[in-house]
C-alpha cells in the first residue's frame, strides 16, 4: 500500500496529518458531530450542516444536548430523559431512533442515531454522534420509549422546575448551596456534599448533609479545607473537578491506593459515612467555567444509581451551576461596592460644640447596592459641612457615581465660599456637561456660629427627604419649608437656601429614603414612624441615637440601603447635660 514500508509500518520520518479527522469527517456521507468531555460540540461535517440547517460555526462550542436534542413537540428533552446523553455519560456505544434533532428553521428532524466515544487528542473522553435522518415511514414511539414511565418522567421534570425555581430565588450562595441540599435529599441520595473551588483556587468542603427519616443534619466533621485538585488524577472526583462529565463512584474505587490527598480525603469520607455508592457532578457556569462538585451518595439498601439517575444528576448539578455562578458573581460585585462605600465614608470630624455620629447599613435581603451616602468636613471660614445623598441606581455604577458626586461636592465647598444652594448649583451644572452620574438628591448644610454662642444651621434640599429636628424635650418637626428639585434633571432654577436656629442639645438628622421609605406603605407612614422614634430617643448618646433609631424605624421590609448622619449641639458651655453621655463615634 502506498506510503507504508514493507513491514505495514509507517516509514521513519513520515508525518501524521494532524487534519486527517477532519478530512475523515468531511468525506464521510453520514451525517456526524463531536463532542469534548463537556459536551460541547468540537466539530460537525458537511452532511451534519445540511441536514441541521446549521453551520458548523453556529454550532461549534454549544452544548449539544441544549442546542439539538428535542422531542417530537420541538421541546427541549430534560437530561435525565435524553438517550443520547445517557450514552455520552455512560461513555458506551449506543443507538436509536425516534429522536428529534432541533434544525437552525425551527423545524425539528427525524433522526436515528449511533453514539461512539473515543479518547479526545489530550486523552479526554470525547464521543462521534452519527446520525441519518429517519424513514417517514419508520415507527415514531416505539415500544422502548413508552415505557420510560410517565410517572417517573414528571418526578423528574417536577425537580428540575424546583432545583430551577429556588435557586434561581437567591442571590446568597450559602442559602442556595441549603435549598440545594434539601432538595436532592432524600429524592435521590442519603448524603449530599458540595466542594466548592474558591477565587483563591483551594478547594473545600463547604457542605455536607446526611438525610435519615426525612430529617436533614448537617455533618460539620467532614467540611472543610481539601487538597488541591490535581492534574492528572484518574480518580472520579478529580476528574469532575477538572470538568468531566456526571461520574458514578463506588466504594470499591478507593480499595486501590489514593494516588492524590483529595483521593485520601474522598476514601476518609466513604468510609466513615458508610456510602456505598455515589454520582458526582460538575458545578459549572458559563462564563467560568468549573467551580465546584456536587456528590450524591447512597449507603444501606438503596440500589446503584442508574443511568436516567446519572444523566438527572448532571442537569441537576449544570442547573445549579449557572444559579450559583450569577450568586457569584453578585457576591463579589456587593463586597465591591460596599468596600468603595464605606472607604468613602469619612470619619466624625471633632468638633468644638458639637456632638456626632453617622450609621451606613447596607440593604440586607435584595441584590441592590445602592449610591446613598453621607459626608462631612470643616471649611476654611469654620463652618461645619453636613451632606446626605443618594444616587439613582442600585449597582456598582451607582457607588462608583457617588464617590464622583462626593468628590466634586467637596472641591466646590471648599474652593468656593458661598451658601449651599450655590454649591449645589455649580454641582449640578457640573454633572450635566462633564459626568454621566444620572440624578441625584441631596441636603447640602453648614452649622454656622461659635462654640459657645447660638449656632443656626444654613441648608439647601435638592429633591431629598427633608431633614428632622429632634429638640431635648422630645419636640420634632421636619425641615421641609423650601425642596428644590433633585439634580441632574437639565431644568434651570433659582436655587434656594434656608436658615434655622439650633436650640442647645437639639439633634439635626439626616437620611437617605431606605430608612423611610417600606413597599405597600406611604411615605408618610414612615415619616410619621420617624418623628415618633426620635422623639423618644431625644436625650440618648448621640451614637445610640442612630442606632436605635435604625433598629426600630427599619424593619424586615426595607429593601434600600440605609445612611444617615446626625449632629447635636451641645449647652453654651460646651457640655451636654449628665443624661447626654458623649460616645465616640463608629
Amino acid at each position: 500500500m502506498a506510503g507504508l514500508g514493507e513491514d505495514g509500518h509507517v516509514p521513519a520520518g513520515a508525518r501524521a496529518d494532524p487534519e486527517l479527522a477532519h478530512k475523515v469527517m468531511a468525506g464521510l456521507n453520514a451525517a456526524v458531530y463531536t463532542t469534548d468531555e463537556q459536551e460541547r460540540i468540537v466539530a460537525v461535517n458537511p452532511r451534519a450542516e445540511e441536514l441541521l440547517g446549521r453551520s458548523a460555526a453556529e454550532c461549534v462550542g454549544r452544548d449539544a444536548h441544549e442546542l439539538l436534542h428535542r422531542d417530537a413537540r420541538g421541546r427541549t428533552l430534560p437530561r435525565a430523559r435524553c438517550q443520547v446523553m445517557a450514552a455520552l455519560l455512560t461513555s458506551a456505544v449506543a443507538q436509536g431512533g425516534s429522536k428529534w434533532f432541533a434544525r437552525g428553521d425551527g423545524t425539528v428532524l427525524p433522526v436515528v442515531w449511533i453514539v461512539t466515544p473515543y479518547e479526545g487528542p489530550d486523552g479526554t473522553a470525547a464521543a462521534a454522534v452519527i446520525f441519518d435522518r429517519r424513514d417517514a415511514g419508520a415507527e415514531e414511539r416505539p415500544a422502548e420509549d413508552a415505557a420510560e414511565g410517565r410517572a417517573d418522567i414528571a418526578a423528574d421534570l417536577s425537580l428540575l422546575t424546583e432545583v430551577t425555581e429556588v435557586l434561581t430565588s437567591t442571590l446568597e450562595v450559602a442559602e442556595a448551596l441549603r435549598r440545594l441540599v434539601r432538595l436532592v435529599t432524600p429524592r435521590l441520595a442519603d448524603w449530599a456534599v458540595i466542594d466548592l473551588i474558591r477565587e483563591d483556587d483551594e478547594l473545600e468542603r463547604v457542605a455536607v448533609v446526611r438525610c435519615r427519616d426525612g430529617v436533614h443534619t448537617r455533618m460539620p466533621e467532614f467540611e472543610g479545607p481539601l487538597p488541591p485538585v490535581p492534574a492528572a488524577s484518574a480518580m472520579p472526583l478529580s476528574r469532575v473537578l477538572r470538568g468531566a462529565p456526571a461520574t458514578r463512584i463506588r466504594a470499591e474505587d478507593y480499595t486501590v491506593p489514593p494516588d492524590t490527598g483529595l483521593a485520601v480525603a474522598q476514601r476518609e469520607l466513604f468510609t466513615r459515612a458508610g456510602l456505598r455508592t455515589a454520582v458526582a457532578a460538575s458545578l459549572r457556569g458559563p462564563l467560568e467555567g468549573v467551580f465546584g462538585a456536587l456528590t450524591l451518595g447512597r449507603g444501606g439498601p438503596r440500589p446503584d444509581f442508574t443511568t436516567t439517575e446519572l444523566a438527572l444528576v448532571e442537569d441537576i448539578a449544570r442547573r445549579a451551576g449557572h444559579a450559583m455562578e450569577h450568586a457569584r458573581l453578585y457576591e463579589r460585585q456587593r463586597r465591591v461596592a460596599e468596600t468603595m462605600q464605606r472607604y468613602l465614608l469619612p470619619p466624625m470630624p471633632e468638633v468644638p460644640g458639637l456632638e456626632m455620629g453617622a450609621l451606613y447599613r447596607p440593604a440586607a435581603h435584595t441584590a441592590e447596592v445602592g449610591g446613598d451616602w453621607y459626608d462631612t468636613f470643616m471649611l476654611p471660614d469654620g463652618a461645619t459641612t453636613l451632606v446626605i445623598g443618594d444616587v439613582v441606581g442600585h449597582d456598582l455604577q451607582a457607588a462608583a457615581h457617588m464617590a464622583e458626586v462626593r468628590t466634586l461636592l467637596r472641591a466646590f465647598a471648599w474652593d468656593h465660599e458661598e451658601p449651599p444652594s450655590m454649591i449645589i448649583g455649580r454641582l449640578d451644572q457640573a454633572l450635566l456637561n462633564i459626568s454621566r452620574v444620572p440624578m441625584v438628591t441631596l441636603v447640602f448644610a453648614r452649622v454656622e456660629g461659635e462654640p459657645d454662642g447660638p449656632r443656626r444651621l444654613r441648608w439647601s434640599n435638592a429633591g431629598h427627604p427633608p431633614p428632622l429636628v429632634v429638640g431635648w424635650d422630645g419636640q420634632t418637626r421636619f425641615l421641609d419649608g423650601e425642596q428644590d428639585a433633585l439634580l441632574g434633571t437639565g431644568v434651570p432654577l433659582q436655587r434656594v437656601d434656608t436658615v434655622t436656629p439650633l436650640a442647645p442639645m437639639s439633634v439635626v438628622l439626616f437620611y437617605t429614603d431606605g430608612l423611610v421609605e417600606v413597599p405597600g406603605r406611604s411615605l408618610d407612614e414612615g415619616l410619621d414612624r420617624l418623628r415618633a422614634t426620635a422623639a423618644t430617643l431625644a436625650r440618648r448618646p448621640l451614637g445610640d441615637f442612630c442606632d436605635r433609631l435604625v433598629e426600630r424605624v427599619a424593619t424586615e421590609q426595607n429593601r434600600d440601603d440605609i445612611a444617615l448622619i446626625a449632629v447635636r449641639v451641645l449647652g453654651t458651655a460646651g457640655t451636654a447635660p449628665a443624661a447626654a453621655v458623649r460616645r465616640p463615634p463608629g
